[in-house]
């Protein structure tokens, strides 16, 4: 497996993780655990966020965050939609860049001023990384919410997506 092709699956679970998590994240009730619910999608909108940076750091254009969360927080509903898109725009990024690319490197300024400098492969390997963290920790608070989370497995996500591993 090439890391191209590694990336662009790591990106289709991570989309995939991600609906599974919205749509259980619907069950916590917000008037019976409002802390929880919006602790929940604060994680998420942080996780959001990091991921536009991200974007325009890849994409060499300039974003307007001044931190890696927003003021406001957006209801579940756009929060979802705006990931979704994302996760798209991941998705058909990844597929479209060729190994020299993954290897160049993108220099640009964190939130707080300070200069980074990662290989665009590093900065797809940390999105993952990121928001897998972050998904764990929205988890835990559902589970304060007496909601299960889902089971954010890749390989959970490997056999649901290629059925016949299963077979082999």
């Amino acid at each position: 497996m090439s890391t191209s092709s590694l990336l662009l699956s790591l990106f289709q679970y991570k989309a995939w993780a991600n609906t599974e998590l919205f749509a259980e994240l619907r069950k916590v009730d917000g008037e019976a655990h409002p802390a929880e619910r919006h602790s929940a999608i604060r994680v998420l909108n942080h996780i959001h966020v990091v991921d536009r940076i991200f974007v325009a750091h890849l994409s060499g254009t300039p974003h307007t965050y001044t931190a890696t969360n927003t003021p406001e927080t957006p209801t579940l509903d756009e929060l979802q939609a705006a990931v979704s898109a994302t996760d798209q725009w991941y998705i058909d990024h990844v597929r479209a860049l060729t190994p020299g690319q993954l290897r160049e490197p993108v220099s640009f300024t964190f939130t707080d001023g300070a200069r980074g400098c990662m290989s665009r492969e590093e900065i797809l390997l940390h999105v993952i990384t990121h928001g897998g963290y972050h998904r764990g920790a929205v988890g835990q608070t559902m589970r304060q919410a007496s909601v299960a989370p889902p089971r954010d497995l890749f390989t959970r996500y490997l056999h649901i997506a290629e059925p016949e591993r299963r077979e082999r």
